[in-house]
């Protein structure tokens, strides 16, 4: 399976929902199944933008490309960071940011989502976390042990200077649950006091190998053939309620 992860650098809004209708063509051109954008790609956290225009937006490019499966990062819609997946016209699941990142005041603009999600598409349950979601183990171990994930798609907003983290939890969450781990970070940010320097894209297959890549962009992940399982975290796992606290 192709995958397209985008190397987005975030403008004003007007020039990104141009780019956006250009880029997501030019990436289902090159034969990609799956396009990822990262989060908040459209507006960073400061530019305002009705989510109903960004939303015909995707409308019009999943329709244009019927056979790409589409997740447009993320939007700020009803107080949510809300990441948004498109097949064929229509929004087919979506998912609202559960671990909110304090240090960027996200609790002050956002309200945290209720639930994890995963959706259906081919022969695969993919589930969807977002950035800071990523320090969570329990997220995405839920996703594998109660939805049976076979694959994680994680947009983000996540610092250049700290990309090393941002690749060592990808490889950790992709090694613990054996299941495919995409990584797609913005680029960057131009925008009088937004600027800033994003991480890289990763992925990373169920043995938490990374999967190389040309141009940080297309990846080929033979999901058909994954790699020998090592330590299978749904035959293995141990339920433990009782934690013990031996005091001196």
């Amino acid at each position: 399976m192709k995958v397209y992860l985008s190397r987005w650098v975030c403008l004003a809004v007007e020039d990104n929902l141009r780019r956006v209708r250009h880029d997501a063509l030019k990436a289902s051109a090159t034969g990609a199944e799956m396009v990822v954008f990262p989060e908040l790609f459209l507006t960073g956290y400061s530019r305002p933008l009705n989510p109903q225009v960004a939303r015909k937006v995707f409308a019009e490019v999943s329709a244009v490309a019927p056979d790409v499966l589409f997740v447009f990062g993320s939007i700020s819609e009803a107080r949510h960071n809300r990441v948004t997946v498109w097949l064929r016209g229509r929004e087919l699941a979506a998912y609202d940011k559960v671990h909110l990142f304090c240090p960027n005041g996200e609790h002050e603009i956002w309200d945290a989502g209720e639930s994890y999600v995963a959706f259906e598409w081919r022969d695969l349950r993919i589930g969807l976390v977002n950035c800071n979601d990523i320090r969570f183990p329990e997220q995405a171990r839920a996703l594998k042990l109660e939805a049976r994930c076979d694959l994680l798609v994680v947009p983000a907003w996540w610092p250049w200077r700290r990309d090393h983290i941002w690749s060592t939890l990808l490889q950790a969450r992709a090694a613990e649950n054996e299941l495919w781990v995409l990584g797609c970070c913005i680029e960057g940010s131009v925008w009088p006091g937004e600027e800033f320097a994003g991480a890289g894209n990763h992925v990373f297959d169920p043995a938490g190998e990374a999967v190389r890549t040309g141009d940080d962009r297309t990846y080929e992940l033979d999901v058909d053939n994954p790699p020998p399982t090592i330590v299978d975290p749904v035959e293995r796992f141990v339920e433990i309620e009782r934690v013990e606290i031996i005091k001196s």
